[in-house]
């Protein structure tokens, strides 16, 4: 027996899996609490832990794709979610695909039959006020939950509905066409902006309002409602030929000063003018503003890369439009997954702002183990920036605030490598390998660490 008091997890998905396999692998107990079956969420279908909801699929295997580094990187950390995932690994290309069915039940009995782990069933309507927590309630938290975690937080800080732009890697724009310059030259030129002409705007909107939308899950039409106050691009489109270039790609103030003076050059001024926000510290990624939408991904490539200067646009993360509750992290998280104002409370999967199942497992794994190095009396830790796991959560604690959305892993958050790489297979191995090199390096301190305290 243990003389700790116990760990809370709310939440039994990815992420509170995770979190509550890497507590009790350090010697603390934990109570994972869980509210399925006693109330069920609109999306999930059984009572079992970690429950795939959308696909079956934790993306690309290839270690020099994001989401395969990100499954490595795990993988050397000791990830249950991952291992597990391995061990019921069904084809699927490159992809590392589950039988979700039995993955889900194997964690359930794995959790349930470990000695330090209670599973307790019912929900939660509010944060435990003492002792150390893990929220990983993810996007689909309850509503008394969510209720007080917005009084928690501040309104201000939570987000209930996802409507998210594309985000565009930097070195995939042609910045011979693009330009960057903020509206009548106030300030720093902040936007990249990509001008087309009449024939190339006509062109753009004809196409978008043909092109094809994701159909709604039965759980998200309730909130369409709220597309009204954030609409997306292809209904703006189809409200007429002229609507776009009134809402977010009006042309006023925007000039290219490569081109001469605006005055003296009214033919240089665009008909139109898509606007690109920097979306890091780095200026690697850029955020296309205004352009939430509700099209398939394919037809966003399709459609998108029709804009002048983003014809080769690599897309680090698609323009969403569905029913989801996040904190604004940059306000409230620190790197460690620590809330800033409580340093017992931390958060993990996508209510903390990160996107996808392998991000969610990362998430678990670092709250997990920072909660229990806090009940062990340890420094808490975070992994190095040049880690896939380090980066996502160095960006969603550092993002802006003001426009910060839930992230997906992808190259363009990690710091640039030292000498510039052109060919993209080659430049995403060299952050593969320093990636790795940088983690095990990690893992070296943390156990020498740990023998030094022994």
């Amino acid at each position: 027996m243990t003389d700790f008091s116990p760990i809370h997890v709310i939440g039994g998905g990815l992420a509170g899996t995770e979190a509550a396999w890497q507590i009790a692998q350090a010697g603390i107990p934990v109570i994972l609490h869980e509210m399925r079956p006693i109330r069920q969420s609109p999306a999930h279908h059984s009572e079992y832990l970690a429950e795939l909801v959308c696909s079956n699929s934790f993306g690309a295997q290839a270690t020099d794709r994001a989401s395969g580094l990100l499954h490595e990187e795990l993988r050397r950390l000791g990830s249950i979610v991952i291992q597990t995932a391995d061990k019921h690994q069904v084809p699927a290309g490159g992809a590392l695909a589950v039988d979700r069915g039995v993955f889900s039940q194997d964690l359930t009995e794995t959790l349930s039959n470990h000695p330090l782990i209670e599973l307790r069933r019912g929900e939660i309507t509010a944060i435990p006020r003492d002792g150390i927590v893990v929220l990983t309630t993810g996007p689909l938290t309850s509503e008394a939950l969510a209720e007080d975690l917005r009084e928690f937080t501040g309104m201000a800080y939570m987000s209930f509905f996802d409507a998210a732009s594309p985000i565009v890697v930097g070195e995939s724009i042609d910045f011979e066409t693009a330009f960057l310059a903020s509206r009548y030259d106030r300030g720093e030129a902040a936007y990249l902006n990509c001008p087309m002409n009449k024939e190339q705007y006509l062109h753009f909107w004809q196409e978008l309002c043909k092109a094809e939308q994701a159909e709604l899950k039965d759980f998200e039409r309730e909130t369409a409602k709220f597309f009204e106050a954030c609409l997306p691009i292809e209904e703006m489109a189809r409200r007429g030929e002229d609507t776009m270039r009134y809402g977010p790609l009006k042309p006023v103030g925007l000039f290219d000063a490569r081109k001469g003076d605006f005055r003296e050059n009214k033919e240089h001024r665009p008909y139109a003018v898509v606007q690109l926000r920097q979306e890091d510290k780095s200026g690697q990624l850029w955020n296309m503003v205004g352009f939430q939408t509700n099209l398939r991904w394919g037809e966003q490539k399709r459609v998108f890369q029709l804009i002048p200067g983003l014809e080769n646009a690599e897309f680090v993360r698609m323009g969403v439009m569905h029913r989801n509750t996040f904190i604004n992290s940059p306000e409230l998280l620190s790197p460690t997954l620590q809330f800033k104002s409580r340093s017992s409370l931390l958060a993990a999967g996508q209510l903390s702002g990160t996107e996808g199942y392998t991000a969610a497992c990362a998430g678990g794994w670092l709250a997990g183990t920072n909660a229990a190095r806090i009940a062990l009396g340890l420094p808490t830790v975070t992994l190095p920036v040049t880690t896939m796991m380090g980066a996502m959560f160095d960006f969603i604690s550092s993002a802006s605030p003001k426009h910060f959305q839930p992230m997906p892993p992808n190259f363009g958050i990690l710091p640039e490598l030292p000498n510039k790489i052109r060919n993209k297979q080659e430049r995403y191995g060299q952050y593969r390998d320093r990636a790795l090199s940088d983690l095990d390096s990690f893992r070296f301190s943390l156990k020498n660490y740990a023998l030094a305290l022994s």
